[in-house]
């Protein structure tokens, strides 16, 4: 088989997802920042949207949820129907972006309390 592209349509979806992230990343994550991460994701949520719409001439967006919570509780159960390479790329992704943002939200809130308000006079 043979390679599409950065994230793999054609082999193993799991397989080509671990090799990108060793790639960008490497292969204990040593180089995995706050910002590379969220660069990595939005390559990697644009491949898939491309690829998933690719056929589609127009998107439609029916979103009944309202709140945050019920957005993930509906995340969490459409994952549920996926195949099992792909909720747990799916699962994965979400839980890697979500830590380093709160990685990135702990070292803001640590350097506004050494350096306070840079716009307060006092």
């Amino acid at each position: 088989m043979q390679d599409n592209d950065e994230f793999g349509q054609d082999r193993g979806r799991l397989q080509e997802f671990r090799i990108a992230v060793r790639k960008q990343f490497g292969r204990n994550l040593e180089k995995a920042t706050p910002s590379n991460v969220r660069e990595f994701m939005d390559r990697y949520q644009e491949e898939v949207f491309q690829n998933s719409f690719a056929k589609e001439k127009r998107i439609e967006l029916n979103e009944t949820k309202t709140t945050y919570e019920e957005i993930l509780k509906d995340f969490f159960v459409k994952v549920l129907d996926h195949p099992t390479e792909e909720a747990l790329i799916m699962l994965w992704t979400l839980a890697f972006d979500l830590s380093f943002f709160n990685i990135e939200q702990h070292a803001a809130q640590r350097l506004h309390s050494l350096f306070g308000d840079t716009q307060d006079p006092s």
